[in-house]
């Protein structure tokens, strides 16, 4: 049986998507050990995950300031931080990674897309390499606008122009990021420059579905498996710590793990649904204290809710766009209201618009507009069934099994 290293971004949505693939591989008689940043470790829950951290090195940024950094990275000066952030902990895992993975013994790495340290060490060390899109892939294809940015799908002239000058204006906002790649690769013997350099040349996972993303010329440089959740589906079962009313619609609002004190956000949504009879429950991830949660003026609220069994009892979630709520939303055939603010949030905005799963928020200093739009979704039959097709290619792409069979196919 092998030992795979598991490499990710240190936020809990990444995390966790490579504890449920874990899981899996655990299951099948496998090993696995994440490599994190130094601080990170903690992120971790999995009772059959070992953990090891990088050393902290003088002017590394603590773990705090980049999670707290993360929670507000709207803005040009925002992304900028978010990039310098990235690229400080790529150089930590790279720093002492060879010794790292060499005293753990690994036969192979699984990579986050973003971490491009996970393609540059199993190359230095010649080891066998999954890359695994936990957010949208950031594979380039004609047409398709970076995740980051909100456009729709343009394969005209006019599309692939605007699309070739946002990956100039992109690349040279990763340029902090790209130097760090370009000087320990040239320092090791190996040819790479970007995030797309780094990625594995034989196997790429994503967690998206084709029907979700945007077309892609053949061959799909990707596996498009769709949510990678815990094997046997069983957090769909967990209970609710609530009893949803049976004559209300519901509705769940969340602003994932970094995004979840958005107050005035969580208010806003809360006057609509009290405004057109619906239930809500809300989940702010920790970001909100007591006396701010109770403001809300909602049905329920929670630091954490679990997700995927409030959403098999949901009407409609109002979101950030994060990717794993989007999907999540998919797979329960759940329609969407979204308002994104940063990282692939507009990506994912784009697809739902294009593919129409939901629709993008309406202002918060609009209250009829929002209480409208939630009455028009709760009630759009047309819809719901675009939903409930969707949530049949969900099923049909494979989840965590079929990503843990490509993993394994590459020893």
């Amino acid at each position: 049986m092998a030992h795979f290293a598991f490499l990710c971004p240190p936020y809990i949505s990444h995390v966790r998507t490579f504890e449920a693939l874990g899981e899996e591989l655990v299951a099948r008689g496998h090993r696995a050990t994440f490599y994190l940043n130094a601080g990170a470790g903690s992120l971790v829950r999995a009772p059959w995950a070992s953990v090891t951290e990088a050393t902290p090195r003088p002017g590394d940024p603590p773990m705090e300031r980049v999670f707290r950094n993360a929670t507000r990275p709207g803005g040009l000066f925002g992304a900028m931080r978010t990039i310098r952030d990235g690229a400080h902990m790529t150089s930590q895992l790279l720093a002492d990674g060879p010794k790292r993975l060499r005293d753990l013994g690994v036969d192979a790495i699984v990579g986050d897309q973003l971490e491009p340290a996970a393609g540059l060490l199993a190359r230095a060390l010649d080891l066998f390499k999954v890359s695994l899109a936990c957010a949208l892939p950031i594979d380039p294809a004609p047409g398709v606008p970076l995740p980051f940015l909100d456009w729709p799908y343009d394969p005209s002239p006019e599309g692939l122009k605007k699309a070739e000058g946002a990956q100039r204006i992109g690349d040279l906002l990763m340029r902090p990021h790209f130097r760090i790649i370009e000087d320990w690769a040239h320092a090791h013997g190996i040819r790479a420059r970007t995030l797309v350099d780094c990625l594995s040349p034989t196997t790429s996972i994503a967690q998206v579905t084709r029907g979700f993303d945007f077309p892609r010329p053949e061959p799909i440089p990707f596996h498009a498996v769709g949510p990678i959740r815990p094997p046997g589906d069983r957090d769909l079962d967990l209970p609710l710590p609530f009893t949803p009313d049976p004559d209300r619609p519901l509705v769940f609002a969340t602003m994932g793990t970094l995004q979840g004190g958005r107050l005035r956000v969580f208010r806003a949504i809360a006057r609509a649904c009290r405004a057109v009879g619906a239930q809500l429950a809300v989940a702010h991830a920790g970001l909100l204290s007591e006396r701010q949660a109770r403001s809300i003026g909602a049905d329920h609220v929670a630091d954490f809710l679990p997700q995927r069994a409030l959403l098999r009892r949901a009407d409609l979630c109002v979101s950030h766009a994060g990717l794993n709520t989007v999907l999540d939303c998919l797979a329960a055939g759940v329609p969407q209201i979204v308002r994104p603010i940063a990282f692939d949030q507009k990506g994912s905005t784009a697809r739902l618009l294009t593919h129409g799963l939901g629709e993008r928020m309406a202002p918060l200093w609009n209250a009829p507009a929002l209480a409208d739009q939630i009455r028009r979704l709760l009630f759009d039959t047309e819809l719901k069934a675009r939903c409930r097709t969707a949530a049949q290619e969900v099923a049909a792409a494979g989840g965590v099994t079929r990503a843990a069979d490509l993993v394994e196919a590459v020893l």
